[in-house]
């Protein structure tokens, strides 16, 4: 009937088999855990190697999940992190494929520390693109973007050709952190990865970045 609520999974209750009846049990509503090391790797930039991390994990059902996540880059020539973040997610179900994210960031490198709270968005685009765009305002209420896009190719069931392209903006300076007013910077790359099985993924590829705008003017003042 209009109006009457779809009851999703069949009840547990001691009403018996005439309740649950033409009803499929659906495990929908079970709790679930996921940790996903999406890029671990070294790079090497004319003499200043890198490693790098971007790291996810969450848990909770379908619907409602708490999200982990963390990303930086450690620089092995002046041994010290040159990046590090960590963010903390509430994320809810609004549509097939996207979840809406609220939460908080915290960013430890570079000094001085600093703290955002964020909205975001995460989910698979049409055309299977997948991207992840969240806005922060950070404790002194700068406002920032971040928008990142991934594409699976897949060459063979095993091998998969991942173009990836991430941009930030601002629009606040803070030139304590080296942050310009617009665009910040721009990264894209090009990753070739063999599923050896479902949970590891060796890979080989290339990364382009560059700093934008007042943010490449900052870090070239700062040498």
């Amino acid at each position: 009937e209009a109006g009457e609520e779809i009851r999703k999974y069949a009840s547990d209750s001691q009403a018996g088999a005439q309740q649950n009846f033409v009803i499929q049990f659906v495990h929908d509503n079970r709790p679930f855990a996921m940790f996903l090391g999406d890029r671990l790797e070294y790079q090497t930039r004319e003499g200043n190697d890198i490693f790098l991390w971007d790291v996810q994990a969450w848990f909770g059902t379908d619907y409602n999940k708490v999200w982990f996540k963390s990303e930086g880059e450690y620089g092995l020539e002046a041994d010290r992190f040159d990046e590090a973040q960590i963010e903390l997610y509430f994320s809810r179900t609004v549509a097939s494929f996207w979840d809406l994210q609220i939460g908080i960031r915290h960013d430890l490198e570079p000094d001085p520390e600093r703290s955002f709270a964020a909205l975001g968005i995460q989910g698979l685009a049409p055309l299977w693109f997948e991207v992840e765009a969240t806005a922060y305002v950070s404790e002194d209420g700068d406002l920032s973007a971040a928008v990142e896009v991934e594409y699976d190719l897949l060459l063979s069931q095993r091998l998969i050709l991942q173009p990836r392209a991430e941009t930030s903006l601002a629009v606040q300076e803070v030139e304590a952190n080296g942050v310009g007013q617009g665009f910040n910077d721009i990264e894209v790359g090009l990753r070739l990865r063999y599923h050896i099985r479902r949970e590891l993924a060796p890979y080989i590829g290339v990364s382009w970045s560059r700093k934008l705008g007042e943010t490449a003017d900052l870090a070239e003042d700062e040498g």
